[in-house]
């Protein structure tokens, strides 16, 4: 399945969580120096979160 983090595609397994995208991506170091991970809505996701085809995630 397909998702976006930052507006970049990132291809994933389903069933993979929001850490799996950031590691893919390489966003991963970006959380552990105090960035947070939001939904389209503004959300904050923990990194456990569950992805759907096609969401779209960014660090901030």
């Amino acid at each position: 399945m397909r998702v976006y983090v930052n507006h970049e595609p990132v291809e994933l397994l389903p069933g993979m969580t929001v850490k799996h995208a950031l590691i893919k991506a390489g966003m991963l170091g970006q959380i552990e120096a105090g960035r947070k991970v939001y939904d389209a809505w503004g959300n904050e996701l923990g990194l456990g979160g569950a992805l759907s085809a096609e969401m779209k995630i960014w660090v901030r």
